[in-house]
């Protein structure tokens, strides 16, 4: 959009980066899968999103409002955190808000608006095939001029992330001061314009984009494979040549099941 554009009220425009990432590992044990489960669940705690989360807000220029977090019994976490595009008066701010102070309140009431980051963790095995994964959803709506392509890379970098699914979409429209209609407010022809070159050439890159909706849509499969990357509580050189292919067979199975989602077996 024309810097000098002169728009007729708010800028009112929705953008909502939806990034979603799995994490494959082999398990040779029920017993370490378990293990793995617990391993991730303490990793990815509802403190450690909530950290993300507020370098996430912090990254786009957003300032936080609200914080509601939860660790889940067996596993699992979510953090949802209300965001304003400027600082608010504390006068004109809900009492139910906590401004990120945690520690200082002994329940935390929750809720959303137009502008929020939210996470969402999901551990999960295979009962069979030694195949465990670790699937993270995160969603960074705004509203007005803040992006959430800004938090990207930040975002990428912050997960072990063998498969990446990106979706951005801008939706309503905003007003000039004439009443024409922008349905967008920036330029974009992929995700991948606003993903760093040496995040790219790890990963091999797809897009299925809809450009007079205004919708985008990334997926990204790690290039490099390295089985000792992939074993919880084994290493490579204790397994026999043909256990070592068994595995790696596995493993490409279940992340190109993911990727192209479809299942071969």
């Amino acid at each position: 959009m024309d810097d000098k554009l002169k728009l007729y009220g708010f800028n009112n425009l929705t953008k909502t980066l939806s990034f979603n990432i799995f994490d494959i590992c082999y398990t040779s044990s029920r017993d370490d899968q378990k293990k793995y489960i617990d391993y991730i669940d303490e990793q990815y705690n509802a403190k450690r999103l909530t950290n993300i989360l507020t370098e996430v807000t912090e990254m786009i220029g957003a300032c936080i409002l609200n914080i509601a977090k939860q660790d889940y019994d067996p596993e699992g976490a979510s953090v949802t955190i209300l965001i304003s595009e400027t600082p608010i008066r504390a006068s004109e701010i809900d009492a139910s808000c906590n401004m990120g102070q945690l520690a200082y309140r002994d329940a935390i009431v929750g809720h959303l608006d137009k502008s929020h980051i939210t996470v969402h963790t999901y551990p999960e095995s295979h009962p069979q095939d030694g195949i465990s994964t670790f699937r993270v959803d995160i969603d960074v709506s705004t509203c007005g001029e803040i992006s959430p392509l800004k938090a990207l890379n930040h975002l990428i970098e912050s997960f072990d992330s063998d498969i990446i699914n990106l979706d951005y979409r801008v939706r309503g429209f905003t007003r000039d001061t004439n009443g024409q209609k922008f349905y967008i407010d920036h330029k974009i022809t992929s995700i991948q314009d606003y993903i760093s070159p040496d995040v790219l050439d790890r990963y091999n890159a797809i897009d299925t984009n809809v450009y007079q909706e205004n919708i985008f849509h990334t997926k990204m499969l790690l290039r490099k494979f390295d089985l000792d990357n992939y074993l919880f509580s084994t290493e490579k050189v204790d397994l026999s040549a043909e256990e070592r292919r068994n595995i790696t067979k596995r493993l490409r199975y279940e992340m190109e099941e993911i990727y192209y989602r479809k299942n071969y077996l």
